[in-house]
């Protein structure tokens, strides 16, 4: 009987040793964070794909037939207004000029012969017209001859630089051949297509009639130190793009830009009274984003959402959200559709000060 005692109280013993085991290691029920998102005025940097030219970028050719018998400048060289640029032999040129003016000067002595005859009514003055008619056109000819004997020497038309040369010295040049290019890079046009929608958000906002301004990402990704105002939006949409290209001047006091480079134009769009929400606060299924919306029972929602526009950190919500509704903002993973858990509210300043990017 003592021996039954003893078991028993050993027994009860465990019991209760097992029970205060239990009762010490008792998980603390788990709490999700939640939050609300938040509405306010935002922007954001928008990246198109440009194509960088010089505000003037032409062809020198050669507008008559011979040798090349100089060349003045070399490939990259600055070149001011009126300098000479290539020189094209004008041998024959300068022979053609000679008997312009001498055919010029015989007309002219046959002109005012006519002219005295018809004076003393010797002539008729159909005849007198005729030989005036010859006088003007020989010195029409010497105009002419002129003429061909300037284009025998090229003179840069404008500041800018030279390009490749496509000839040398001693080339034999037919008409309209190409010599070089010259670019006035003093200021640059660099154009960018923007999608049909931008375009039209653009264009029917209040800012339409003020100057945009935007900035060059260069092709080493670094910025460009003069900020460009888009100034020009052409014509027709690409129908098979959709787009339509937007022109930005750049002022390019240094030299920096040149004709043919690549870059992107960054461009600021104002979002006003955007919803936005933090992107890790939702999920993609099938190319679809989801969030879960915690009601008021604490039950998860799994819910479809249109994103708008993408911020470092931040999604702004088209449709699916409201201001007032809660969101699910970790443990993603661990919970699932219509499952109640347990919250712990966080205010959505609170939230967005903790990325590393605010929303401004």
């Amino acid at each position: 009987m003592k021996k039954n005692f003893i078991f028993m109280s050993l027994f009860a013993l465990l019991i209760n040793i097992s029970c205060e085991s239990k009762k010490e290691f008792k998980h603390p029920e788990t709490k999700f964070l939640v939050t609300n998102p938040i509405k306010k005025d935002t922007s954001i940097t928008k990246d198109y794909v440009s194509q960088i030219h010089a505000i003037q970028h032409i062809e020198l050719r050669a507008l008559e037939k011979g040798y090349l018998k100089k060349v003045f400048v070399d490939e990259g060289e600055h070149v001011k207004k009126g300098q000479n640029m290539f020189q094209i032999s004008a041998n024959v040129y300068k022979a053609d000029l000679q008997k312009a003016k001498a055919e010029a000067k015989a007309a002219e002595i046959e002109y005012k012969n006519t002219e005295l005859l018809a004076d003393g009514n010797v002539v008729s003055k159909n005849e007198l017209a005729l030989a005036k008619a010859n006088y003007e056109k020989a010195k029409a000819e010497v105009m002419l001859a002129q003429t061909h004997l300037g284009f025998t020497s090229i003179k840069a038309p404008f500041n800018g630089i030279m390009d490749h040369l496509h000839v040398r010295k001693g080339s034999l040049l037919d008409e309209g051949e190409l010599l070089t290019t010259l670019s006035d890079n003093s200021k640059m046009w660099v154009y960018f297509n923007v999608p049909e929608t931008e375009y039209l958000d653009y264009i029917m906002s209040q800012d339409k009639d003020k100057k945009k301004e935007v900035t060059l990402l260069m092709a080493n990704n670094k910025p460009f130190n003069q900020k460009g105002i888009v100034e020009t939006i052409e014509g027709e949409f690409n129908n098979e793009t959709g787009n339509i290209a937007f022109r930005a001047t750049f002022p390019n006091p240094d030299g920096i830009l040149r004709h043919g480079e690549t870059g992107s134009i960054l461009m600021e769009v104002p979002y006003e009274g955007a919803l936005i929400i933090p992107q890790k606060a939702t999920f993609e299924v099938l190319e679809k984003k989801y969030v879960f919306v915690v009601d008021k029972n604490n039950i998860v929602k799994q819910r479809e959402i249109t994103v708008e526009a993408e911020l470092p950190h931040l999604f702004i919500v088209e449709k699916g959200l409201t201001e007032n509704d809660k969101i699910l903002l970790e443990g993603i993973r661990m919970v699932k559709d219509q499952q109640k858990i347990h919250v712990e509210f966080k205010e959505p300043n609170a939230v967005m000060s903790s990325l590393d990017l605010y929303a401004e």
